[in-house]
Formats: C-alpha cells, sequence, structure tokens
C-alpha cells in the first residue's frame, strides 16, 4: 500500500498534465489504418517520420473477455510525410516495455509483485489487489465458496447488512455496515477473496461493538461478482471518466456519479465485473463501462 501511495504521488502530476494534451496532427489521418477489432488510445510517440498510437483489444471492457493488465500489448507503428502531419502507413507491434511517457514504470514494480503472486493462486486466476464489500442483502448472507462456481462448496458466509444499535452511539449508516474484504483475485465472473472483517468494526467503538455481532467467514474463498461493491480510490489516473483497457493510454470515456457530476473518489461504482492487478472493470451509475485504478472499501470517508 505504501508503494502504492508513492507511485500516486509520483504520475498524479503527470497525469492531470496529460489531460490536456493536444493529439498530434497525423492521428486522425491514422484512425483509418487501425486494424478491425481495435480501439485507438493516446498517440504517445512522435519520433522524426514515426509516430506511435496505442490500441487495444475491442472486447478489453467486455465481461466475458476481460482485458490482463499482464498480457502483452500491441502498438500502431505509424510511418509519417516528412513533415509528420500525416500517416502513410501503419503496422502492428509489440510493445516491449513499459512507456517512460506515462506512468506504465511507476506501477510496472506494484503489478510485477502482484505477476509473482500468481503461483500462489487457484490456476487460471487473475491476480488482483483492491479493496470491497458484500452488496448481498440474503438475510443468510453471501455464500464463500471453495471455487469459482455455484456449485461448489460453501466454505461460510458474509453477514448482510448489519445495523448496530448502542443506545444513539453508534455510527451506523441507514443502510448498515457492510462486510468488507480484500479481493486478490479473479476468474470467469468469480472474485477471490480474503481478509473479511465484522460488519463496521472499524469504524465503532471497539469496546461497545458487540459479541454477538456477526462474525464472517476470513478466510480464502470465491464470490460472485454481482453480489460485490467498492468505491472508486484515487489511482492516479485521470478523474471524470473511465478506461477501455486497464491502461492510462487506453481510450478514455466520460462517466458520471450516481448524483451527476463527473466521477471521482466521492461514491463508487454500479457493478464491479472483473479485476486485473490494481484495475477493476466496473460500470458507472450512467452506464459507461470500462477501467479504473484502485477500489476501496472505506465506508465512512473517500479514498482520495
Amino acid at each position: 500500500m505504501l508503494r502504492l501511495i508513492a507511485a500516486t504521488i509520483l504520475c498524479v502530476a503527470t497525469q492531470a498534465a496529460r489531460a490536456d494534451d493536444t493529439e498530434p496532427a497525423w492521428r486522425a489521418s491514422a484512425l483509418a489504418m487501425v486494424p478491425a477489432g481495435y480501439v485507438t488510445g493516446t498517440a504517445y510517440r512522435t519520433e522524426g517520420s514515426t509516430g506511435t498510437l496505442a490500441v487495444y483489444p475491442a472486447s478489453s471492457n467486455d465481461p466475458k473477455t476481460p482485458a490482463s493488465v499482464f498480457a502483452a500489448r500491441q502498438a500502431l507503428v505509424v510511418t509519417l510525410t516528412p513533415d509528420a502531419t500525416r500517416a502513410v502507413s501503419a503496422e502492428l507491434k509489440p510493445r516491449s516495455a513499459p512507456d517512460p511517457d506515462n506512468d506504465d514504470t511507476d506501477f510496472a514494480k506494484l503489478h510485477a509483485d502482484l505477476a509473482a503472486r500468481r503461483a500462489t493462486l487457484p490456476d487460471g486466476t487473475e491476480p488482483c489487489d483492491l479493496g470491497a464489500w458484500s452488496i448481498d442483502k440474503d438475510p443468510d448472507g453471501l455464500n464463500v465458496r471453495a471455487e469459482p462456481s455455484a456449485k461448489a462448496r460453501v466454505l461460510g458466509t458474509l453477514p448482510p447488512p448489519y445495523r448496530l444499535k448502542l443506545g444513539g452511539a453508534e455510527n451506523t449508516p441507514d443502510g448498515g455496515w457492510l462486510t468488507e474484504f480484500r479481493i486478490i483475485g479473479f476468474k470467469d465472473g468469480w472474485f477471490l477473496i480474503e481478509g473479511a472483517k465484522p460488519p463496521g468494526k472499524d469504524y465503532e467503538d471497539d469496546k461497545r461493538y458487540p459479541r454477538s455481532a456477526p462474525k464472517p467467514y476470513a478466510g480464502r474463498g470465491w464470490v460472485a461478482s454481482n453480489k460485490v461493491g467498492a468505491s472508486y480510490a484515487n489511482g492516479a489516473t485521470r478523474m471524470g471518466g473511465l478506461f477501455q483497457a486497464p491502461f492510462v493510454d487506453a481510450k478514455w470515456m466520460p462517466a458520471q456519479r450516481e448524483l451527476g457530476g463527473p466521477i471521482d473518489t466521492d461514491g463508487g461504482p454500479k457493478r464491479i465485473f472483473a479485476c486485473s492487478g490494481l484495475w477493476g472493470l466496473v460500470e458507472s451509475q450512467d452506464g459507461v463501462r470500462g477501467w479504473w485504478r484502485s477500489l476501496c472499501s472505506n465506508q465512512v470517508t473517500n479514498c482520495s
């Protein structure tokens, strides 16, 4: 977490500046050369008569085929006219390293550490690191399962919203305290979680928190993604919208909060579909589907 904070401080100013960058003149003519099945992002480099355009598969923000921040990437390398104002030809080529012109380098170590954990996760699990909570209101609680399947064995449950009563001394929100946990992986519409906490215990007077309060299953297990919520946290990316892929040079799409206004660290998404590394694939309150870097589970204040 400390490394995430440091990376945030390092690159937030860069992201603010990049949000206002003017696209190079050649980008418009290069769009016609983008292969079918790809979506264009930022034109992030112009060197002499060569331009480079970020492109990502069109399926990157599809919940059925979410992109991976750990996967190999490609870029559209564009041959330009001598005055570098128009595209002449273009070719998809691999991107061999993090791009020094954006914050890929700042976050590369964080994602490398997560990638190294893949061996400790069940086969086929995408490593993630996000805060979240259960939104399931079933009185019996949310089932935590041994495998990412509705038919898998139930290991335990996460309590529904808990309305604590301490004679007026409680801090309980109107909807009750939600059960928080860490998301450490994703597979086939299911989140692998661990570390669930008793609902509201971190926010109430510890000495008065009831011993009879519901106790969640705190071990590792799988929960359905449609039963999970969170708040937007400050991931040092451009505020006000979502990215088409889990990279800061992917196409950026404006999105709105529940009560209007561009999304920021106040509030959270309508849905969380998937995750990859420090990114979550979400749907905003106004129906935009894309990637946001960093989600948190603080129920008292924002995660700025």
